[in-house]
């Protein structure tokens, strides 16, 4: 009923000379930072009557039960029956630490060296377990369980701690990048860090798609 008469709110907005409504998106604080803070400037601009509600969540919700336009995830982790848009290039996680990190510690030498160092984890759900961070050589994938004092469930805070010298982390090298670029973070085992398909902008193949929604995916699609 709630989706009917939204479905209705919205549908009124075409009757305006510029598109209206509410898009509501799940997605994770780097999503915001990397793909989407870039086009809101614009996007508000051009569609001022479109309000756009980001939700920051690690949780993999569902986004037809918890009654969302759209959430993003990494190609790879996208429902089948699902529509999905491409929003950014391939990527990567890059291991990083600060030089005062790197001072009192040597550099490891392989990703199996990290179980010796002090890591910063995340945790992605409060009932699930760390990420056990991704490595790949040749054809050989495999993953290592790290240990450190801190957990967080945002990737935002991962990054700070490692800027604030506490330990290694591993994190999307798009975002460390203007830390590597001026020097408070070294990145250490590229050649380990495997690259996963580009995120994605996934929603349910609906019957109508009102002119707001159309707007927003437009204005995120990856133009690479």
């Amino acid at each position: 009923m709630f989706d009917q008469i939204r479905a209705e709110v919205d549908a009124l907005g075409e009757l305006r000379d510029k598109p209206s409504g509410t898009v509501r998106v799940s997605c994770t604080d780097d999503h915001i930072e990397l793909y989407l803070r870039p086009m809101l400037a614009q996007f508000v601009q051009d569609y001022p009557d479109i309000t756009l509600e980001f939700y920051v969540d690690y949780g993999f919700t569902n986004v037809v039960e918890e009654r969302f336009d759209a959430g993003i995830r990494f190609g790879g982790a996208v429902s089948k029956d699902m529509i999905a848009v491409r929003i950014s290039p391939d990527w990567r996680l890059a291991v990083v630490a600060s030089p005062t990190y790197f001072a009192a510690h040597a550099m490891p030498a392989t990703p199996h060296d990290l179980t010796q160092y002090r890591c910063i984890n995340i945790r992605h759900n409060p009932a699930g377990s760390n990420y056990a961070w991704e490595f790949a050589r040749g054809e050989h994938a495999f993953s290592v369980k790290v240990e450190g004092p801190l957990v967080f469930n945002s990737i935002m805070h991962v990054l700070n701690a490692a800027v604030d010298g506490l330990g290694l982390a591993y994190v999307p090298v798009e975002l460390a990048a203007p830390y590597l670029a001026d020097g408070r973070l070294i990145e250490v085992l590229a050649d380990w860090c495997p690259y996963f398909e580009g995120f994605h902008l996934y929603y349910p193949n609906r019957r109508h798609t009102s002119p707001a929604f159309s707007a927003f995916v437009a204005a995120v699609r990856y133009q690479g």
